[in-house]
């Protein structure tokens, strides 16, 4: 008896309509979550985004990939489970409803409705009845005539199917339900949960990866997602699974031919397809078409979504110059893109992981190039999204990360088009030692020949030891000749010179603060730096014409354009002991190779899903747009003084009801026989 009464407990609680929408509610809410948190991108980005205090909880509670969460799929179930038993709960009343005229309905509950009346009756009870039959039968109404005490009852209805809204409504959340529990990968989950089935974890070849984490091409529903370079072939695509993915094998295979992408004059991708060919493994079958966004191709039940694109292994060219070199001279470097290329450095093992080369880099800069910082503060600012702005294409950039043998990286930012600020031109180079921190950029400072060669040779001359010497002396001598030194001080100021250039080629600027800071007082430092600066700067213009003789150039004239270039090359010189590598790679040109983003989809549930949603907007259709009238005309045997009683229920009560009403209340006084007062 117990398990029973437990039983019926628990049935009355899954057939409540308060049970379904309380887990209605949590699903609204989850699917908000999944609609404002964009799903299935990998950790880090969340990470990134986030930071880790966050990250932890929203990982254990599956926000990342709502709509696959176990506790969102067992929702669904139990959502399942509830409606089906409220439909089964409330069926046979409806179609009870439905298919009764109520003909058992009592005088007295008829004269307590809102809509009715009563007239005496002038006629013939039958022919006021057959009129009223021939009246109903017009207005579109159901009848059916009985034999009462009282006297004789038409009951007539129309709109009884408004009913069926609220079975529709209750089935469609039921088959929508089942398409998203048929597309949530279920098995997969229970797979996973028994151990026959393992995400992978690590980044290496797919054909390394072991069975335990490969899903098979019969794989009920999946959604994936797959790369494929132009003239490249894919047969297997990646399925996101939390911290680590799987490998599902697909029914055929995609090869590529070409990529298309139109863009706005802004440099804004306009559109984009792939012109592909399908070959099914087991028949051999060729399709080829062109996909675009929203028109997929379709093949043995998988859909082919164009979903993006990107980098698919360009050839890159580099000029690889030594920031601690002596020599002016740059040696010549080719690398992929989206490859690793191991390489030594004076000894020093390194690798060099190269990510996307991006041929168009749209930002969103200030609208004046003079804006507090200069070029490299506009770069930033518009890749944090700060106003004003204006939309520009900065041309293509590559960005790659340099790792030691500890494993520790920098990440590197390279523009190849050079940046103009105020009539002078620069190379840009970004660096930054935490994925979350901005890039510091460094401006590399362009010559004549818009190339850096001219900066180079200025670099190596100030760090080689060799040349302070005859830098200082050409600075001594003019300064005597101007006779901004006496004799007798001659001999320090050109010692002076060259400790600056010493201290300077050791650190940069910061080299000459650190000595400012450790050695002099406070209340002097601001002259004593002046004074170094100003050393500084005549010395670099000595040092440009020692460089320029070493290379065998003619003689730049020191005009203010040449010195503000000098001044740059100062600027970048000391910015490059910052850098974190002792080179600098100079893309100087590359051979694209464009990719595709595929999402490959097995979705046995859309077609539910479509049904369900029929199915919900015809169930708000009835319950909505359907009126429920039920009508009695009751010819009320008084003897002498016979009556005919008109009642209306209706399941709306607004001015159409009221219009309808009287419709039938002007029909019933010609019924009745004469236009007489109402009795009620």
């Amino acid at each position: 008896m117990r398990r029973l009464s437990f039983a019926r407990a628990l049935f009355e609680l899954f057939s409540s309509m308060r049970f379904a929408i309380s887990l209605l509610t949590i699903l609204a809410i989850a699917s908000v979550i999944g609609t404002v948190l964009q799903q299935n991108r990998p950790y880090p980005d969340y990470v990134f985004e986030f930071g880790d205090f966050w990250f932890q909880p929203f990982e254990r509670l599956g926000l990342f990939d709502v709509y696959h969460a176990s506790w969102f799929l067992i929702i669904l179930l139990f959502l399942v489970i509830s409606t089906s038993l409220c439909i089964y709960r409330q069926l046979p009343g409806i179609v009870r409803d439905i298919k009764s005229w109520r003909e058992q309905a009592g005088l007295k509950s008829l004269r307590s409705m809102h809509h009715h009346d009563e007239h005496p009756l002038r006629v013939d009870a039958a022919t006021a009845l057959s009129q009223a039959q021939a009246w109903f039968a017009a207005q579109g109404y159901k009848f059916k005539q009985v034999e009462r005490p009282e006297g004789t009852l038409l009951v007539a209805k129309k709109g009884a199917l408004q009913r069926l809204g609220y079975l529709l409504a209750h089935a469609a959340i039921v088959v929508i339900c089942i398409g998203g529990l048929l597309d949530g990968n279920l098995p997969l989950k229970l797979q996973a949960l028994m151990g026959n089935k393992q995400p992978e974890l690590r980044n290496v070849p797919q054909s390394q990866i072991p069975g335990i984490s490969r899903l098979p091409a019969s794989n009920g529903s999946f959604r994936a997602n797959i790369d494929v370079p132009e003239g490249g072939v894919a047969d297997v695509a990646f399925l996101n699974a939390g911290r680590g993915y799987y490998v599902q094998e697909l029914p055929f295979l995609i090869r590529l031919k070409k990529f298309h992408i139109e863009h706005y004059s802004s440099g804004q991708p306009k559109l984009f397809a792939s012109d592909i060919e399908v070959i099914e493994k087991d028949s051999g079958k060729i399709t080829t078409a062109t996909v675009k966004v929203n028109h997929p191709l379709i093949v043995d039940g998988v859909a082919i979504y164009q979903s993006s694109f990107g980098d698919g292994g360009s050839k890159l060219q580099f000029a690889m110059w030594d920031w601690t070199s002596t020599s002016a001279t740059s040696v010549p470097l080719a690398a992929v893109s989206q490859n690793t290329l191991p390489f030594d450095w004076a000894g020093t093992p390194l690798t060099l992981e190269f990510g996307e080369l991006r041929p168009f880099n749209i930002e969103s800069l200030p609208d004046t190039a003079e804006a507090a910082g200069g070029m490299a503060k506009m770069i930033q600012d518009a890749r944090e999204v700060r106003a004003p702005k204006r939309v520009k294409n900065l041309g293509p950039s590559v960005q790659f990360k340099v790792r030691d043998g500890q494993g520790q990286a920098r990440e590197y930012l390279n523009y190849l088009a050079p940046f103009e600020e105020d009539g002078r031109y620069y190379m840009m180079t970004g660096m930054r030692s935490e994925q979350a921190a901005p890039f510091a950029f460094v401006r590399v400072p362009l010559d004549a020949e818009f190339k850096p060669d001219g900066f180079m040779r200025l670099k190596a001359v100030l760090r080689d030891p060799s040349a302070w010497a005859e830098i200082a002396r050409r600075t001594a001598d003019k300064a005597a000749s101007e006779g901004a030194v006496s004799a007798e001080f001659r001999a320090p100021f050109e010692q002076s010179v060259r400790w600056v250039l010493q201290r300077f080629s050791e650190g940069g600027f910061v080299a000459l603060e650190q000595f400012l800071d450790d050695k002099v007082p406070q209340d002097k430092r601001k002259a004593v730096a002046q004074t170094y600066i100003k050393l500084l700067q005549g010395a670099v213009i000595d040092a440009d014409a020692v460089a320029n003789e070493r290379a065998g150039r003619a003689p730049v004239a020191v005009d203010e354009k040449r010195y503000r270039f000098l001044m740059d090359v100062l600027v970048a010189m000391s910015a490059s002991f910052d850098y974190g590598s002792p080179f600098w790679l100079q893309p100087v040109g590359f051979e694209e190779v464009k990719s595709s983003g595929f999402q490959v989809a097995r979705s046995p549930g859309q077609p539910l899903v479509y049904l369900g949603s029929l199915l919900l907007v015809l169930g708000i259709f009835c319950m909505f747009y359907i009126r429920e009238n039920r009508i009695w005309v009751w010819a009320l045997d008084r003897g002498d003084q016979p009556t005919l009683l008109l009642a209306l229920s209706s399941n709306r009560r607004d001015a159409l009801t009221e219009r309808e009403f009287a419709s039938h209340r002007a029909a019933l006084v010609s019924m009745a026989g004469a236009a007489q007062e109402s009795t009620t």
